[in-house]
């Protein structure tokens, strides 16, 4: 007995497939499940094995309707095909002829078929192999186109989305959003605060600008997160503030400015005992500026190149020292490997010591995110913040630091040592902002900065 296998997406699926090749008559032995392939994207499916009767064949030129027990199809013919003959005239039919049928009278469909499949020189499950697998590959190609159709789809409907603001948005919204793009905060920052808005502003709110101004500029002064400086411990245990960043971004003028903000005695606070140090001798023109402006405020300097060193100077002047500034080597972001070597060697000043990613207001937004991203395993505390004074738009600033929930220290905004660096403020970068109405004394209650331009730490 030839034993056959059809797939189909259902059972009744398998039986017309089953049908269409050998017409209605034929026996199922058992079905089961496929199940979907490929994460779904090939459906589930049903495989059924199934034989021809024995008495399938041509009697006198006809094919043998006679019923078999166990077709699904033996209750009733199909469309555009005779009614099955009764059973009893069948058998009687089928014994009149069996003479004929002796002298090869009649074909055989299995055997012929057997025959053919045999001069094609390949099994019978090769073949219905085959054809299952082509079928496989059809229904794979269809779905992937479209799944593909679908994707592009989505993807212009999110482009007409960005491009065009909602027709209901209301008026004071749409300028507030032109504005932040203006002060080039990103998209994800400013989609954030317009959905804050829609949620928390009422209609009242939202028709006076003024109101809906203040509200974002509040909302964007709470992204802002200032570094909160060490309660007073240093004064009775060295405190020791390393500077990294890429190269260019004024590392060595910014340990300038702290040296000599934190060694001069004032009316409000009094002189700390500094120590500065260097890791950067490759840059000779580096070294003799920060050395020179050491000499001038009678500070201590050094440099040192290796773990052992460094971790030798502070350990023979941490008692003597109320504050140690380290000035590292300019290194690119991509360089991982050499950034790798810089971190083995800050190692040496322990596990107490800030460490503070300096960063240019003036880097494009692309590579402030890259940078913030690079610099992430030095663990770096918070961020300082050079040249503000060189640019126009600090949004961007705001957007990365807010997005990395990164803390701002400190802020540069001038060549001037020591004039020229403050505390961060949240004001200092609200009043930064572009055609914003800022009142600054109602922000200044709203963000209270206590000794924000002022560094008295003794």
């Amino acid at each position: 007995m030839q034993v056959y296998v059809e797939r189909g997406y259902s059972k009744g699926d398998c039986c017309y497939k089953i049908q269409k090749k050998h017409g209605p008559y034929f026996h199922i032995l058992k079905e089961k499940t496929i199940p979907a392939s490929l994460f779904g994207i090939i459906p589930e499916k049903v495989e059924v094995e199934y034989y021809l009767p024995p008495h399938r064949g041509l009697i006198g030129g006809a094919l043998d309707q006679s019923p078999i027990s166990g077709s699904p199809l033996q209750k009733q013919a199909l469309p555009g095909q005779s009614q099955p003959l009764p059973q009893k005239q069948a058998l009687s039919q089928n014994k009149q002829t069996t003479s004929s049928m002796s002298n090869n009278s009649t074909i055989d469909f299995d055997e012929a078929k057997k025959r053919v499949i045999a001069a094609a020189g390949k099994k019978p499950d090769e073949v219905i192999k085959e054809v299952q697998d082509q079928e496989d590959a059809a229904l794979l190609r269809e779905t992937n186109q479209q799944e593909i159709i679908k994707k592009l789809n989505e993807i212009q409907k999110k482009i007409d989305n960005k491009n065009e603001p909602p027709k209901t948005e209301h008026p004071n919204l749409i300028r507030l959003a032109q504005i932040l793009r203006q002060n080039d905060f990103s998209d994800r920052y400013t989609v954030g605060l317009l959905e804050r808005a829609r949620k928390e502003l009422s209609l009242e709110t939202l028709e006076n600008l003024d109101a809906v101004q203040d509200s974002f500029l509040e909302w964007i002064g709470e992204s802002i997160k200032i570094f909160d400086e060490p309660d007073r411990l240093w004064s009775t245990n060295t405190r020791i503030m390393i500077l990294v960043g890429p190269t260019g971004v004024g590392k060595t003028t910014t340990i300038a400015k702290l040296a000599a903000v934190f060694s001069i005695e004032t009316p409000e606070r009094r002189a700390l005992s500094v120590r500065v140090y260097t890791i950067d001798s490759f840059r000779i023109g580096g070294i003799d500026q920060l050395a020179k402006y050491c000499e001038i405020m009678e500070i201590p300097f050094s440099c040192v190149d290796n773990h052992n060193d460094l971790r030798r100077e502070i350990d023979i002047h941490r008692e003597e020292a109320d504050l140690i500034l380290i000035d590292t080597i300019g290194r690119s972001p991509k360089d991982s490997v050499k950034l790798g070597e810089m971190k083995e060697l800050l190692n040496a000043c322990g596990s107490k010591a800030e460490i503070h990613l300096v960063l240019s207001a003036i880097t494009k937004t692309s590579d402030i995110e890259h940078i913030l991203r690079q610099f992430e395993p030095f663990d770096y505390q918070s961020v300082l913040l050079t040249k503000l004074d060189e640019t126009r738009s600090v949004g961007n600033i705001i957007s990365a630091l807010a997005d990395r929930e990164k803390q701002v220290s400190y802020i540069t905004d001038g060549q001037i040592v020591p004039k020229d660096i403050k505390k961060a403020s949240v004001v200092r970068f609200l009043i930064n902002l572009e055609e914003f109405r800022v009142d600054r004394e109602k922000f200044e209650k709203r963000f209270p900065a206590t000794e924000a331009n002022q560094f008295q730490w003794g």
